[in-house]
């Protein structure tokens, strides 16, 4: 049984961007690095959907996390599946979105991410002390600060092979979303780049066969 599901959230473009192919953003972090924020910001920014993971987690995650009891990882399976489907709906139409999820483990990142083309990770990184703070400040959240150790614990920062947009999560929340849209953009144009110097050789080298 799930809890019921916050509607996703759509905006018109905020931001005047240059990002034009359909994108996906997995932003991740431990609770309290301002994942709903800065992500609900992002998709302003870039006018799509915005989807909050913790609303599909089913209801007896909820519950175990409100008594703070630390999830096993037969209890995210389900959750870490169903962000997946959600993933995967968007990419078959063509849409773009912000998606916030944990993703504490390289194992859960496998799963909602994996190989997925158009799905880019964008990771929250703040110090313990920061987070702590934070948490501390926060009221009616359903994460304890009891539970942020074990958070840290579990955590598995992205690896270079994952290919993270890794940002610090001490920064006013405005400008962290400005500033991944700019690596963004830089991704999505050195891409272009890269397939535009990729025809001019093939084409060149076609080119070059004709005339021997």
């Amino acid at each position: 049984m799930r809890r019921d599901r916050q509607p996703q959230r759509v905006w018109s473009a905020a931001l005047a961007h240059t990002i034009a192919r359909p994108l996906i953003a997995v932003v991740m972090g431990v609770s309290g690095s301002g994942k709903t924020t800065v992500s609900a910001l992002l998709a302003a920014a870039l006018g799509c959907q915005f989807q909050e993971g913790d609303d599909l987690h089913p209801a007896a995650n909820v519950e175990k996390m409100h008594g703070g009891t630390p999830l096993t990882d037969v209890d995210r399976l389900p959750w870490l599946r169903q962000i997946a489907e959600e993933i995967d709906s968007w990419r078959a139409r063509g849409e773009s979105g912000v998606l916030t999820c944990s993703a504490l483990k390289r194992s859960y990142r496998d799963i909602i991410i994996g190989d997925r083309p158009g799905v880019t990770l964008v990771y929250l990184k703040g110090s313990y002390d920061l987070i702590r703070r934070r948490m501390t400040a926060r009221h009616e959240h359903f994460m304890p600060v009891a539970l942020l150790d074990s958070q840290f614990a579990t955590l598995q920062e992205p690896t270079p092979y994952e290919h993270p947009i890794t940002v610090d999560a001490g920064g006013r929340p405005a400008e962290i979303a400005a500033g991944i849209v700019r690596r963004l953009e830089e991704r999505q144009g050195s891409g272009s780049r890269n397939e535009s110097t990729s025809r001019v050789a093939a084409a060149a080298e076609a080119s070059t066969g004709e005339r021997q």
